[in-house]
């Protein structure tokens, strides 16, 4: 199984954290599909989880000091934690498999497994950030909601084209009259400041995020940056185009001031 073979590792390497990594930059480097995998073993089809359960596989108190520890224990821990996650993460893929109507049983544990793999980095990377607010479990099951998601979305547009377009399209604003007169003054006024007042990057990452609709995850990806650099970029870009509005007499600064 996928499973045993992930959490074999070297004892005398840096840690199974380097070692996943590499995994994970191995996996985007390849292009092609999920491994077939189909009723490799049912276990998509055993889970089928409408409520996940976040029973620990060690005391809640000793979770965060062996993996903080050395020697055995903490690579006992580490394959813990693996083992929580992948509960986490199948949770996760089975209830998003609507969006990839053509994986099978094997397709989706494997899925699950590769979040799994980098949700335990990440969750070992932020693991001093834990303030015991609430039971460990509950916090690391989020880590793996998360890189579910993010590895669902990434194979949904694995073979989709990504559109970078450099101008915005009209709309149709309606029938009123006096809403087809608004709406194309604000429309011509929003495409002349896309067009204009952004810069070519901010431009591609606004009209591929807000009008294509290209999740963040894959468009960091294809373009080899990361979601902060791209929440950056747009935020910038939000900033421009409501300047912009404003000085044309579209927004009210005031108002706008006092809401940011």
């Amino acid at each position: 199984m996928r499973h045993q073979e992930v959490m074999k590792f070297d004892q005398g390497a840096p840690g199974i954290a380097s070692q996943l990594r590499m995994r994970a930059r191995s996996r985007r480097q390849d292009s092609g599909a999920l491994p077939d995998r189909a009723k490799r073993d049912g276990i998509m089809a055993i889970v089928n989880p409408t409520t996940p359960e976040l029973e620990d596989l060690a005391p809640e108190e000793s979770w965060v000091s062996e993996l903080n520890g050395s020697g055995p224990s903490r690579h006992v821990a580490q394959r813990n934690l693996h083992d929580l996650l992948v509960r986490s993460t199948r949770h996760q893929v089975w209830r998003l498999r609507h969006q990839l109507p053509g994986a099978g049983e094997g397709d989706l544990e494997d899925l699950a497994q590769q979040a799994a793999d980098d949700a335990l980095i990440a969750v070992l990377a932020k693991l001093d950030t834990f303030e015991g607010r609430s039971r460990f479990s509950t916090w690391v099951y989020k880590f793996g909601l998360l890189h579910a998601g993010v590895a669902v979305r990434r194979q949904a547009w694995r073979h989709r084209e990504v559109a970078l377009p450099d101008t915005l399209d009209s709309f149709d604003p309606g029938s009123s009259p006096e809403a087809i007169v608004q709406a194309n003054d604000l429309s011509r006024a929003v495409r002349d400041l896309v067009a204009s007042g952004l810069t070519p990057h901010q431009r591609r990452v606004t009209l591929a995020l807000l009008v294509e609709q290209v999740p963040i995850d894959v468009l960091a990806e294809r373009l080899g940056t990361n979601r902060n650099a791209l929440y950056k970029t747009l935020h910038d870009a939000r900033q421009r185009l409501r300047t912009g509005l404003i000085i044309a007499g579209y927004l009210d600064g005031s108002s706008t001031r006092s809401a940011s």
